[in-house]
C-alpha cells in the first residue's frame, strides 16, 4: 500500500459545500475527491511545463518553428469565410 502524507489547505466556503455535495452524490470521501483533483492538476501542469520547456529548448537550438504571430493569425482566421492554411515551421 502506498504511504500518504497529509496536505492542509484552505478553500472558500462555497467550494467546500460543492465538495461536500459531490462527495455525497458520488459516495466518495472529500479526501478522495481532493486527492484526485490535486493529482490530476499536478500531472497536467507538470506535463504542460515539461512540453513548453522542451519546445523552447528546441526553438533556441534552431529547430524549425512557427512564429507566434503567424499562429495567432491562423487561429483567428479559422472561423472566417477564408481560413488561412496552417503555417509551416521554418528556421
Amino acid at each position: 500500500m502506498n504511504k500518504t502524507v497529509p496536505v492542509i489547505t484552505r478553500v472558500a466556503p462555497a467550494l467546500k459545500k460543492k465538495l461536500q455535495a459531490l462527495a455525497k452524490t458520488t459516495k466518495r470521501s472529500e479526501a478522495f475527491l481532493a486527492r484526485e483533483a490535486i493529482e490530476t492538476f499536478v500531472e497536467h501542469n507538470a506535463w504542460q511545463v515539461a512540453t513548453i520547456r522542451r519546445r523552447l529548448d528546441e526553438t533556441l537550438a534552431g529547430q524549425p518553428s512557427v512564429p507566434h504571430e503567424e499562429v495567432v493569425r491562423w487561429l483567428d482566421s479559422k472561423w472566417t469565410e477564408r481560413p488561412l492554411p496552417m503555417p509551416k515551421p521554418r528556421r
